[in-house]
């Protein structure tokens, strides 16, 4: 003992007696702390692992034992799931609904898609599962129609992916009112597919014996169509027609056959003779193929649909068989023209205010998908329509036709919301539809302009698609006006082309950047895959154009009347602009009415003024420069009637669609006004106006106003408003 004394009575000497080097005392202090930092770390992530791992365990073994408990006492009618193929790259984070493992890829995906790296996804409650496993899931999908029932049972589903487009307040168990994902080893939870309340597992018998089982489909009924009132439509003749409609069927399989068998005759006749006969039955199988694909496209080419396209949110087949193996199962049968549909709505009561939702997946941010499995959650899918080529807003609007109130949601750029906007010019409502819009193109000018935000970024901030769905409800109506665009021949003569202006109309150099987007988007579609990118996109195309003047001489090209009155165009100009909004390339203001320097008099700009203003702008150096705010462009003149005499061929887009347009006289004039949803900031004045709706529609329903003087009161309300 005393030997330890003595050794360390030397140690301690020895570093006193030297002298400390302040710098190396700090190296070991700082590695000692790295370290433990490190130690730290590492520590905390293998305890995050094993949480997980664990938890899912621990789920798997509860829901496998509590579910067919559960599965038997289930009082809600179900369906079948409806299963459409989907890239393995837009399923990750989900788990498959059959086996309870997480779906994710084994390895990097190659250039063709097979089914090994797809899995199935479905098109209604938007659950997953592997490809192997569809076949064997259960018959517990959403059911969109309960027509003849008394009540709206709750419908009961596991939740295994992350709570989203939830607030806080209601992620919690509406039974015990604990968190539902705040446990350390977690557990299964079971979500309302109406009316999205939570419940623990433990907690859903006590739940249903003391509440009940009556949904009532929660804060969004008003919005959602409710099943009670979703009736399927038979189709006409009954068993004789079923009977007719078998036989033809049997008929064709026939037919086919026979000359599947015709075929390989032939092609045996014509074969040498050492051909094997695997081959002739490879041959026989591709042309059988080729014969029903080429059938397919025939049908296609039949099927009478309305097509249009949407600007700036171009339909590319070429990008689509990239992502999508097969196009998904549609809720409705419709071919545009005279859309047969398998629902039809019928007694709905006079406070209901259904959605009607239209998605256009390929917009500028193209998340369509996501947006169609998270609304058919929130909502009855059979009130949502994707938008195609094939099939416009038509197919929706006659599904509601019968529909006295509703709101209409576009999920897309501002393309799409013209587009929907000329359908429902053609179904000539005496009092038409508001709509709202859901941000989901590159610009989204009109989406600013309502205070619907500037891109899906923008609406995640705010709290997702139940924020909007809220906000909805409670939005202010107002009036958007809307331009006729004729394009004449140079004599004014003959109508070459008719479009509807909803934003703004550009000739020059802004339109010459619109289309050599364009034109890029045709050559590579997979590139527009993200809002921020196609803005990049753009700003590289616009650098291009900064040092080719193509345009100096459009000032003596192009002659501008305005209300009769011929205007002169500034020399320096290179491009000329017709807007009828306060928001261009994404937001910039290009009349700027807060400016207090109003030398030349104009008045304020406003979207319901009947009245268009005129700018006009330098070059693409001055596009730029306007959109980081250094400059402002210069003002033309204002008026209801704007007349364009093109002396030369020229760009020319009309909210970003844009096409070269020869010598030509194009002619603007007031088309009409469409009712459409704005975004309140201010919650007083949102629950004001809608309550002030609702008064006047009930009073519509109750025979007290007609359609025309509800008409006039909204139009007059909304001024106020504005």
């Amino acid at each position: 003992m005393d030997w330890l004394k003595e050794q360390f009575n030397i140690i301690m000497f020895s570093l006193y007696s030297e002298s400390p080097n302040p710098s190396d005392s700090w190296i070991p202090i700082a590695a000692y702390f790295a370290v433990g930092i490190v130690s730290l770390l590492v520590f905390l992530y293998l305890l995050s692992l094993w949480r997980r791992k664990i938890s899912v365990s621990w789920m798997k073994v509860i829901a496998r034992s509590k579910r067919k408990n559960f599965e038997r006492n289930q009082k809600a009618p179900t369906a079948e799931h409806i299963w459409s193929a989907e890239s393995l790259l837009r399923a990750k984070g989900l788990k498959c609904c059959v086996c309870l493992e997480s779906i994710s890829p084994a390895q990097p995906l190659g250039p063709m898609i097979t089914s090994e790296n797809t899995v199935h996804r479905c098109d209604v409650c938007g659950a997953a599962a592997h490809t192997i496993c569809s076949s064997n899931s259960q018959r517990d999908c959403k059911c969109v129609s309960l027509f003849g029932s008394k009540h709206v049972v709750h419908q009961w589903t596991v939740l295994w992916t992350d709570i989203a487009d939830q607030p806080e307040e209601a992620q919690y168990c509406s039974h015990c009112e604990e968190p539902c994902n705040g446990s350390f080893l977690g557990g299964p939870i079971y979500c309302c597919m109406w009316c999205q309340r939570l419940v623990h597992v433990d907690c859903h018998s006590n739940m249903s014996t003391e509440a009940g089982d009556i949904c009532d489909l929660g804060p969004f009924r008003r919005l959602i169509l409710s099943p009670l009132f979703v009736m399927t439509k038979n189709k006409p003749g009954g068993i004789l027609s079923s009977i007719t409609h078998g036989a033809n069927e049997f008929a064709s399989t026939v037919r086919g056959h026979l000359r599947s068998r015709t075929r390989r005759q032939k092609r045996h006749n014509r074969l040498p003779s050492d051909s094997t006969a695997g081959e002739s039955n490879d041959d026989s199988s591709s042309d059988t193929t080729a014969y029903s694909n080429q059938r397919a496209m025939d049908a296609k080419a039949n099927v009478g649909s309305f097509q249009r396209y949407a600007d700036n949110e171009l339909y590319s087949s070429e990008s689509d068989c990239k992502e999508v193996v097969s196009e998904p199962v549609r809720l409705y049968n419709d071919d545009a023209g005279g859309a047969k549909l398998t629902y039809v709505l019928t007694d709905l009561p006079a406070d209901a205010r259904p959605l009607l939702v239209f998605i256009n997946k390929r917009s500028g941010a193209q998340r369509g998908d996501s947006l169609k499995h998270r609304l058919h959650f929130l909502l009855n899918p059979v009130q949502v329509f994707e938008l195609s080529s094939s099939q416009g807003p038509e197919a929706g609007l006659l599904l509601f036709r019968k529909v006295p109130h509703f709101r209409i949601l576009v999920c897309g750029g501002d393309g799409t919301v013209g587009w929907v906007l000329d359908a429902i010019d053609r179904q000539n409502y005496e009092s038409p539809p508001p709509v709202a819009i859901l941000p989901a193109g590159t610009g989204n000018d009109l989406s600013r302009v309502l205070s619907w935000g500037g891109g899906l970024g923008s609406v995640e901030k705010q709290g997702g698609l139940c924020t909007v769905l809220h906000d909805i409800e409670h939005a202010a109506v107002t009036i958007l006006d809307r331009w006729k665009v004729t394009v004449e021949d140079k004599q004014a003569k003959n109508v070459l082309l008719v479009k509807y202006m909803n934003n703004y109309l550009g000739i020059g150099c802004d339109a010459k950047v619109a289309l050599d987007i364009h034109n890029l988007r045709e050559e590579n579609p997979e590139k527009f895959y993200s809002q921020f990118l196609n803005k990049v996109l753009y700003a590289r195309e616009g650098a291009k154009s900064m040092i080719d003047r193509t345009f100096v001489d459009l000032p003596w090209q192009v002659r501008l009347e305005v209300d009769g009155a011929e205007i002169d165009i500034p020399e320096d100009s290179e491009g000329v602009l017709v807007a009828n909004i306060p928001s261009y390339m994404g937001g910039v203001d290009l009349w700027q009415n807060e400016d207090e320097d109003n030398a030349d008099n104009f008045d304020p700009q406003s979207i319901h003024d009947k009245v268009l203003e005129v700018v006009s702008i330098s070059g693409t150096w001055h596009l730029g420069t306007l959109q980081v705010g250094l400059s402002r462009a210069r003002r033309i003149a204002q008026g209801q009637s704007i007349k364009l005499q093109f002396s030369a061929p020229f760009p020319v887009q009309v909210d970003g669609e844009p096409w070269v347009q020869h010598a030509c006289t194009l002619k603007i004039s007031h088309h009409g006004q469409a009712f459409m949803l704005k975004r309140t900031i201010e919650a007083s004045l949102g629950h004001a106006a809608a309550i002030v709706t609702d008064v006047i529609e009930h009073a519509e329903t109750s025979k007290l106003i007609t359609a025309s003087q509800k008409r006039a009161l909204i139009q007059e309300m909304a001024l106020r408003l504005a």
